[in-house]
């Protein structure tokens, strides 16, 4: 297993052994101890799955307390640029955020811990991106962020996405309070 770590503490992508031949390939895409000996000690209790269209952005989207998510996330097939904001109070790093493509035939994971938004932007068609999520959903305690606010400054890597009407109405970096 690889570990690549991000200038933003917590967020990390793991990349797994893949062991293929002639048959084709076997990978471990979990396991507890050797997440926990990269820094991931989370506890996952749901698993979600999304199919999407290539240009599909779903995002940026968060869980407030008492119900907040750290997740783990990868595409199963397609590929997808995946995006985490921190929004922790008192981070060095408020605000800002960290990229990881995601590549079924890489099989990489990002981790998103708690304290950020979420969102990814599918870039092939039929993507299917998988999640694993640290808390149950609770609608009441939904948010998120603005996908294009400027002060952002995410490049999607694409133009005219489809977004949910939902997505388009959340409030900016500057309207959003944190509660983490």
């Amino acid at each position: 297993m690889q570990v690549t770590t991000y200038p933003i503490a917590g967020v990390i992508e793991i990349t797994p052994r893949v062991f293929a031949d002639d048959r084709g390939a076997f990978l471990e895409t979990f396991s507890a101890k050797q997440f926990a000996e990269a820094g991931i000690t989370d506890t996952f209790v749901q698993d979600n799955r999304s199919i999407s269209k290539k240009g599909v952005l779903r995002g940026l989207h968060l869980q407030k307390p008492p119900y907040a998510q750290a997740k783990l996330v990868s595409v199963v097939v397609g590929k997808a640029l995946d995006v985490a904001v921190d929004l922790r109070k008192g981070s060095p790093t408020y605000g800002q955020h960290a990229t990881c493509l995601l590549e079924a035939d890489k099989h990489n994971m990002f981790f998103v811990p708690i304290g950020f938004a979420h969102g990814f932007v599918a870039l092939e068609e039929g993507t299917v991106f998988q999640y694993k999520c640290s808390n149950y959903y609770n609608k009441e305690s939904e948010g998120g962020l603005l996908w294009n606010d400027p002060a952002l400054g995410i490049d999607w890597g694409i133009e005219n996405p489809l977004v949910s009407e939902k997505d388009e109405v959340l409030p900016t970096l500057a309207q959003f309070e944190s509660p983490f």
